[in-house]
């Protein structure tokens, strides 16, 4: 009876050691988020000489120093699509132009590292009252989209879902219609349990009512709540911005965040956009 006694308990012991890698890799598993309005490559002679020609690799340069494991783009056109593809050949892009749901117009690109997550589900929907198909919504001047990935570590095995959007940035109702949408993607889409991340140039303080669906669904801006953080603005206008202008956010739902961070740095331009990048470290 001992001899067996002890098998059974040697056999739990070599199970449980055989797991513990598992879990403590799991439990340590850190990410980082980059989300970045690119300020489409406006027409000649737009953007003097913050023009994208100018600026672009100051672009790159920043995402090499950052190495982000995903990050999402808003305002990007095909030309700034191919030229970051170009130099990031390791990541996945996941997005289609707004105007046609194909190429044309700004795309809420999503980039995510081909070695390190299997993608699960993804797609776009137009932020209007018939997402499913290219729209514009409400009192919006643009079509304004929103793009899902739902993704895999492959090594841990856990799952997540980022949505990267950009709200409108003239039409009130358009902004304040689209969040209500927004929390009724990720309730038929993401299952409970689920971490999710939402973010992008949302348009708007934090302290808008308009993000009051956000908290009632749990979702929690990551600026607020993480313990290293700032609250530096986030839209420059190239210097010609009015100050306070904190519009671009991440919001969280069953995420760890551990440090959130506006990027002013001085990547070979004093700016790489109209709008600075806002990075966000976490665990799941």
């Amino acid at each position: 009876m001992m001899k067996r006694t002890f098998s059974l308990l040697f056999l739990c012991v070599v199970l449980v050691a055989g797991a513990m890698p598992q879990l403590f890799s799991q439990k340590s598993a850190q990410y980082k988020l980059i989300s970045y309005n690119i300020r489409y490559c406006a027409a000649s002679g737009e953007d003097g000489d913050n023009a994208w020609d100018n600026r672009k690799s100051a672009s790159v340069k920043m995402l090499k120093q950052e190495k982000p494991d995903l990050f999402g783009l808003q305002e990007a056109l095909p030309a700034q699509l191919q030229f970051i593809e170009e130099n990031f050949p390791q990541y996945t892009r996941i997005g289609v132009g707004r105007d046609d749901g194909k190429q044309a117009g700004e795309c809420m690109a999503v980039f995510f590292l081909t070695d390190k997550f299997e993608l699960l589900e993804s797609g776009t929907r137009w932020l209007s009252a018939t997402p499913e198909k290219v729209s514009m919504g409400w009192d919006a001047a643009c079509f304004r989209t929103v793009t899902f990935v739902h993704l895999k570590d492959k090594k841990t095995g856990r799952d997540f879902f980022y949505f990267n959007t950009h709200l409108d940035h003239v039409g009130e109702l358009a902004r304040k219609n689209s969040v209500l949408l927004l929390c009724q993607l990720i309730s038929e889409m993401v299952p409970e349990g689920t971490p999710v991340i939402l973010g992008g140039d949302l348009n708007s303080s934090i302290e808008s009512p308009i993000f009051e669906p956000f908290a009632m669904n749990n979702l929690l801006p990551a600026r607020n709540i993480a313990p290293k953080t700032d609250n530096k603005d986030t839209f420059n206008g190239f210097g010609n911005a009015p100050k306070p202008c904190v519009i671009d956010h991440i919001f969280i739902r069953d995420i760890n965040p551990i440090e959130f961070q506006t990027l002013t740095k001085d990547y070979g331009k004093p700016y790489i956009s109209d709008h600075y990048p806002i990075k966000l470290r976490f665990e799941m």
